[in-house]
C-alpha cells in the first residue's frame, strides 16, 4: 500500500524525464535542419525548403526558419503538454555558408 504513495511521484518524474528527452530530440532535428537549409542556399535552392524538408511532419507549425545573408537558423519548439512549457523549452540551431 506505500508504494502506491509513490505513483504520483513517479508520474511526475517520468513525464520530465520525457519531456527533457523531447527537447533534446527538437535539438538535433534543428541542427540538421540548419545544416540542410545552409546546404540548399549554397547549392542556390531555396533554403527555407531545404530546412523544412529536413523535418518531421508533426514539427511543420512548430518551427520557424530565417535566413540572413549565407546563415540559415531554425527555432522549433518541442512537443509538450503544456503550450507555455513548449514555448519556454524552444531550441534554436543556425549553421552558414559563405558567399562563393
Amino acid at each position: 500500500m506505500e508504494a502506491l504513495g509513490l505513483i504520483p511521484l513517479l508520474l511526475v518524474v517520468g513525464l520530465g524525464v520525457m519531456q527533457l528527452l523531447a527537447v533534446g530530440y527538437a535539438s538535433v532535428l534543428a541542427g540538421g535542419a540548419a545544416e540542410a537549409g545552409a546546404l540548399a542556399l549554397a547549392a542556390g535552392q531555396d533554403p527555407r525548403a531545404g530546412a523544412r524538408e529536413a523535418l518531421p511532419g508533426w514539427s511543420e507549425t512548430r518551427a520557424q526558419v530565417s535566413v540572413e545573408g549565407g546563415r540559415v537558423e531554425v527555432r522549433l519548439r518541442p512537443p509538450s503538454p503544456l503550450r507555455v512549457l513548449s514555448d519556454e523549452l524552444e531550441v534554436k540551431a543556425a549553421a552558414a555558408v559563405e558567399a562563393p
